[in-house]
């Protein structure tokens, strides 16, 4: 019988993913440089502040670097390689492939039959064009199951789609079960990904599957908008983390980055000056707002953090209530940005 094990995209399609992410895998592997029109300057592969190593961030030749210096010059596979110490061509992919989100087994070395697969980005603007709004549907019933109260006309990158495919696995037969979609856009209102949660068949909680939330597309840097405008925008990892804070700021810019590293490489609107980091109280979340607070030193936007009092704030917004959420998050606020909780 045929392994059922996925396998992981090749090295060139590795360093193609790469290229298209290129500035959020500079913020994460070149974090003491800077962003200078259309190149990322920093001192060197090793990440030293400085100007003598630039990587081009758009065009075709998006992703190629040159270090002034020394003239070493390479694609992103060979500076994260180098940035992390990683003689061999298999380590460099697995830790380019945990970057990426991508399944890290690779396929062995002699050829392939060939296979068309489709465009994941592509794939992604399609399940959601074909998802309804959320109104009176499950994903409904789910998110006020959690005790978010957002009204529907600001809900707009959230859409419900009542036959969402999933596969536990390669091998495992396609189930149709219903979904909560949410659109993952860049600066551009692009959509460049999505974020599937399968429900239970009451809408009351997730599906009871193995991994009931997985990503579709190309993420980094990028993420699920609820509001925009101003210079002042609250940025967390889930969906629900972010719409539990919606409920009570309903007025606030937010995005939701899907996950800890992403929340690191989130790319910010063009005048953003204080920056709201709701952290999950994990290591995860720690590390993520302190990778945000170096970046603000150099970049001139102020970091602030928010704090949950129990893992994130949906955890605290279903023990405690709507009014003491408010109550918590005022003395966290400056006070310049407390009108956004209104008579909470």
């Amino acid at each position: 019988m045929p392994s059922t094990q996925q396998q992981g995209p090749s090295a060139a399609e590795v360093a193609r993913r790469l290229a298209e992410n290129v500035e959020a895998v500079c913020r994460h592997y070149l974090s003491n440089g800077c962003r200078t029109g259309r190149y990322w300057h920093v001192g060197d592969v090793a990440n030293t502040p400085g100007r003598s190593l630039y990587v081009r961030l758009s065009g075709h030749r998006a992703g190629k670097w040159v270090d002034a210096a020394t003239g070493e010059h390479g694609d992103l596979l060979d500076l994260i390689s180098q940035n992390r110490n990683l003689p061999l061509l298999r380590d460099s992919l697995d830790e380019a492939c945990r970057f990426l989100d991508l399944p890290q087994e690779f396929p062995p070395t002699h050829p392939q039959p060939f296979r068309i697969t489709r465009d994941p980005l592509d794939a992604a603007r399609r399940l959601f064009a074909s998802a309804r709004p959320i109104s009176a549907t499950l994903a409904d019933v789910y998110l006020r199951n959690r005790g978010i109260r957002v009204a529907p006309g600001t809900l707009t990158a959230l859409r419900f789609h009542p036959t969402c495919f999933y596969h536990a696995h390669d091998g495992a037969q396609r189930e149709a079960r219903p979904a909560l979609i949410a659109a993952v856009t860049d600066l551009r209102g692009r959509i460049m990904g999505v974020e599937r949660t399968w429900l239970a068949l009451s809408g009351l909680a997730k599906a009871s599957i193995p991994v009931p939330r997985r990503a579709l597309g190309s993420l980094l840097g990028h993420g699920v908008r609820l509001g925009s405008g101003g210079n002042v925008l609250l940025a967390g990892e889930g969906v629900e983390t972010i719409l539990s804070l919606k409920s009570v700021m309903p007025d606030m810019p937010m995005v939701a980055a899907l996950s800890a590293s992403r929340l690191a490489g989130l790319i910010l609107p063009p005048g953003t000056a204080r920056l709201y980091v709701a952290c999950d109280a994990d290591a995860a979340g720690r590390r993520a707002f302190k990778h945000l607070r170096l970046r603000a030193q150099t970049e001139g936007f102020l970091a602030l953090p928010l704090w949950p009092v129990i893992g994130d704030f949906n955890d605290d917004l279903r023990a405690f209530g709507l009014p003491a959420l408010a109550s918590a998050l005022r003395g966290q606020l400056a006070p310049e940005d407390r009108r956004h909780l209104g008579d909470k």
